[in-house]
């Protein structure tokens, strides 16, 4: 494994557009249909759709009443700008993501096995405690040995499983 440079996360924007699409696109290319932690990133149809609906989220006064109170953040390498992640950070859980949790996160096909993951979990902790939760509620396939490896790495505890579409799922705790 190689060591992890310096990241640092940053909320999207229309600047961000490009590099951003590649970010996605690199995802599609290795095969991979659900980027987690995206605020359905993989699922837009336009950069501009997406990047409001991301702000929208973020502010009590115009969250999407079918979502929760989220910020998302693009974990940008320091050193040349590329987008190496994405995280979204939800402060709260609905019925919806009582098993989910409060956290999702991706790394690109290109930069896995760095350590980012680690860093970028332990950024989105940083801004959980800021933000007053005292513990992180994050769900993985069973099979995600790489995941559950950063859950465990930033504190995580295994607290129960789950089904979800016929697949065995684990929630672990983090606390802040």
């Amino acid at each position: 494994m190689m060591v992890c440079e310096k990241i640092r996360l940053v909320k999207p924007t229309l600047e961000l557009k490009n590099e951003a699409l590649e970010y996605r696109q690199e995802h599609f290319d290795f095969g991979e249909q659900v980027i987690n932690g995206s605020e359905l990133f993989d699922k837009i149809t336009s950069y501009e759709e997406w990047f409001e609906k991301v702000i929208a989220n973020a502010s009590t006064e115009t969250v999407d009443p079918n979502w929760v109170l989220t910020d998302t953040f693009f974990a940008v390498r320091v050193s040349d700008n590329k987008i190496v992640g994405i995280v979204d950070l939800r402060y709260q859980l609905n019925d919806f993501l009582k098993d989910f949790g409060n956290c999702g996160y991706s790394v690109r096909p290109s930069e896995r096995r760095k350590g980012y993951a680690t860093e970028i979990l332990k950024q989105a902790c940083f801004v959980a405690r800021k933000h007053g939760l005292k513990q992180l509620q994050l769900s993985v396939e069973k099979d995600n040995s790489a995941s559950i490896k950063t859950i465990e790495k930033n504190g995580g505890n295994y607290c129960r499983s789950f089904i979800f579409e016929n697949e065995e799922a684990y929630v672990y705790l983090i606390n802040l």
